[in-house]
Formats: structure tokens, sequence, C-alpha cells
């Protein structure tokens, strides 16, 4: 069986990858939660705080930061803007609960995965110092985004 090399990150785009690690055990969440047959409408409480509280302001700062490097005219910036504006409307929407969950699942997985595997990497191949330090600045400034576990219903537990 072939192992995963983890990826070195650059320590500006640590603080990213620390988010997608969050974003991945969303995705486990709701599989669980979907294999528990958890009431929808907690899932997706749960979903909706977690897209306000930490995805929005991590696509912001990718969005302001990171993607620019390469160009918003790049074809890997534009199908992560693509995926953030598709991400954002599954969490946003008002489609049926069990469908939405099971995307949101699916696609963050994938999004994760690409901006981890491709995305950064490409990113890292071109960033200037001085580009990755502007985005260590951004990152410092915002207030924490680091993700609190909403403990009060642990769906999943």
């Amino acid at each position: 069986m072939p192992t995963t090399k983890p990826i070195k990150r650059h320590k500006s785009l640590k603080p990213l990858s620390r988010d997608h690690h969050h974003g991945l055990l969303l995705c486990w969440k709701l599989r669980t939660g979907l294999q528990k047959n958890v009431d929808p409408a907690r899932m997706m409480a749960y979903c909706q705080r977690f897209h306000a509280e930490h995805l929005v302001p991590h696509f912001g700062l990718e969005e302001e930061a990171i993607f620019p490097i390469l160009g918003n005219d790049h074809e890997l910036v534009k199908s992560a803007l693509a995926e953030h504006r598709r991400l954002t409307r599954l969490f946003t929407g008002t489609d049926d609960p069990i469908t939405r969950i099971s995307q949101i699942e699916e696609e963050l997985e994938a999004h994760i995965r690409f901006e981890e595997r491709v995305l950064f990497t490409a990113i890292e191949e071109v960033a200037t110092d001085k580009e990755l330090d502007r985005i260590d600045l951004i990152h410092s400034s915002l207030d924490s985004t680091e993700v609190r576990d909403q403990v009060e219903d642990a769906f999943w537990a």
C-alpha cells in the first residue's frame, strides 16, 4: 500500500493548512452524522456556523493574499474561486439539507485536497519572500481564525 508523504509547507502557509485540517475534520463529522442518521437540521446549523466563523475569513484571506500570487486569470485560481462560490452556495442554500450535507462533505474535502496538493504547491514555486511575508502579516492581523469546536452539539459523538 503506497503511503502519502506529508507536504512541507512554507511557514506562512501553515496556518492555512491548519485551517484545511479543520475543514477535513468537518467532513468527517458530517460523514459520521449521516451514518448515525442525525437530524439534518442539527448538522446544517453546525455547518452554517462553521461557514460563517471559519470559511468566510479563510476564503477571504486566500482570495486577498494567496491567489493573486499566481494571478486571478490562472486556471488553478479560477478553479479555486469557482469552488469557493459553489461551497458558499451549499453552506447558505435552502435546498434539501441531506443533499447539501452530502455535497458539502464531498466537495469541501475535494477542494481542500486540490488546494493542498496542487494550488498551494504551485503558489510556493513562484512566490517571492515579500509575498510570503505579506501572507504572514495579513494572517496575524486577523482575529484568531482558529476553529473552536462547537461542543454544545457534538452530533458526531
